[in-house]
């Protein structure tokens, strides 16, 4: 593979004067061994002209987050980071590359989870790109690699977990967000260390059940999120019922036989666990009448 290497580029505003007071010198000490006459004069600067012009192509200015990817006849000589302004070989290509924070937002997909449903997803993805020479030597677009691979790592990522789970310890879409992120952000570097990019954040930006399901699905969660929070009241209901019981007979309150137990635990069943208001039924006569 490329790797980037540096390139000892020295400094625009050293090279500039000796570049100009070079050629000027060229130039005089020429001048002096032609004939003294205006067209001999013409003449003979216009090579000097050209060489001028020909060093000052050399150069080059980097800017902040900016790197130049240097090249001479199709061989890599390495890259400059240093900003500023710089002098190479004229004959040198310099190609700018960028280093700044990027960031983008996938295109809404539509998926199977891994419990065969379909959703659709986006994420949003921030990166840089960390080494020149893998980015524009490995790969023939870095950008659009970049943007290929983060789409094709959130389609493989949401196959590999359901869209919401009841099940307790199990990774989910929609309920573990910060996990799934962090999954996504590997997934996505593994594929893309080929091209000199770092993956900074990966996180999903839209989360939904594909619109043919949706209805269902709401019921479905609906149902579910019914079911879970009457699990919850029976138990605690079965909790209270268990410690009346016990502080009845503790204290010696009162002694129930076992059909007025069951009579006791039957009413306040019925009251902790009923979702609408009780009406109250009142013994005015004696226990057991």
């Amino acid at each position: 593979m490329m790797k980037e290497k540096t390139f000892p580029a020295p400094s625009g505003w050293v090279a500039l004067p000796v570049v100009l007071l070079g050629t000027l010198a060229l130039d005089v000490t020429f001048q002096r061994v032609v004939e003294d006459t205006l067209e001999a004069r013409i003449i003979t600067q216009i090579p000097f002209l050209l060489l001028l012009i020909f060093l000052l192509a050399g150069l080059f200015v980097v800017n902040p987050n900016e790197g130049r990817v240097l090249l001479l006849f199709g061989r890599y000589k390495g890259t400059v980071k240093d900003q500023g302004l710089h002098w190479a070989n004229p004959l040198l290509t310099k190609r700018r590359i960028s280093l700044r924070v990027r960031n983008f937002e996938t295109e809404h997909s539509k998926v199977n989870d891994t419990e065969g449903n379909p959703i659709e997803m986006a994420s949003v993805v921030v990166w840089k790109v960390v080494d020149t020479a893998e980015a524009s030597f490995e790969v023939d677009d870095y950008v659009n690699y970049v943007h290929v691979q983060s789409e094709s790592a959130l389609r493989n990522l949401a196959t590999l977990y359901p869209y919401d789970t009841q099940e307790e310890g199990s990774l989910s879409l929609r309920g573990n967000t910060d996990e799934i992120a962090g999954q996504l952000k590997i997934e996505i570097q593994s594929r893309l260390h080929k091209a000199g990019v770092e993956v900074l954040e990966a996180r999903i930006t839209h989360l939904a059940y594909a619109p043919e399901i949706a209805s269902a699905m709401l019921q479905r969660q609906q149902a579910g999120a019914i079911i879970a929070a009457r699990t919850l009241i029976v138990e605690g209901a079965v909790g209270m019922v268990e410690m009346a019981l016990e502080k009845l007979s503790s204290q010696h309150i009162v002694d129930l036989d076992e059909e007025r137990k069951a009579n006791m635990v039957s009413n306040l069943l019925v009251v902790l666990c009923s979702d609408k208001a009780t009406q109250p039924v009142l013994n005015t006569g004696s226990l057991y009448q």
